[in-house]
């Protein structure tokens, strides 16, 4: 296999993205970017390992969310090349997340969705949040109660409203995700519901909503009638 630097220059990635502009750039020529340096081993250059990995893993996102000894299976793949990806997967998501500031208000379950999905959609475990939200429904301030198995998140009413006590809020937002993919809300899910909404009537803290992210979708229990 021949090296990238013996290609003609207009078709090297390098080049070619800074005389036409990355857009012009396949993934697989993004990738190789990244890794820079390809398998002297085998002869492989930097795009094709990238061919490699985008052949294993069939996408760029599945790639960004895989273990980092999955990706380090394939040769010319060590521990450096695998945090750079790992690395560019979590930088995607936090330049996709919408930004969340103090004051910042949300008006639709859709905005709370906007704002976690890509944060949530990829993660191997069950993540819960409280968002805390003053008197005129702005947020004070955005919390992670718990990480939880595989399958279920293990939260207590005493772990999400301590916080809640402290920071004065009169309001709150749930949030979790469903690492499936389904959002579609379990009968644990109504059950610590049921729960936190009791807990914060005897509080006096309101609780306006408890959003599941799935991939691509979303379940929001007030939009359902769920928490009337």
């Amino acid at each position: 296999m021949s090296c990238i630097k013996d290609w003609p220059v207009a078709d090297r990635p390098r080049e070619k993205l800074l005389s036409s502009g990355p857009a012009t750039l396949s993934d697989t020529e993004l990738l190789a970017l990244i890794l820079r340096t390809g398998h002297s081993g085998s002869g492989s250059s930097a795009l094709d390992l990238s061919r490699q990995l985008m052949n294993r893993f069939g996408s760029l996102r599945a790639m960004a969310s895989a273990a980092a000894t999955e990706l380090c299976e394939l040769p010319g793949i060590g521990s450096a090349k695998a945090a750079e990806i790992l690395a560019l997967g979590e930088l995607a998501r936090r330049f996709a997340a919408t930004s969340l500031t103090p004051g910042t208000r949300f008006t639709s379950s859709r905005e709370v969705f906007a704002h976690f999905h890509e944060r949530l959609r990829d993660r191997k475990k069950e993540v819960f949040f409280t968002l805390m939200l003053d008197s005129k429904n702005r947020v004070l301030r955005e919390i992670q109660v718990s990480e939880g198995s595989l399958n279920a998140s293990i939260v207590h009413p005493r772990e999400v409203f301590q916080p809640v006590i402290r920071e004065s809020a009169a309001a709150v937002l749930f949030v979790h995700n469903h690492p499936s993919g389904d959002p579609a809300p379990s009968r644990e899910d109504l059950e610590l519901t049921s729960r936190l909404r009791d807990a914060g009537t005897l509080m006096g803290v309101r609780v306006l909503d408890h959003i599941i992210i799935g991939s691509g979708r979303y379940v929001s229990l007030a939009d359902r009638g769920l928490l009337d």
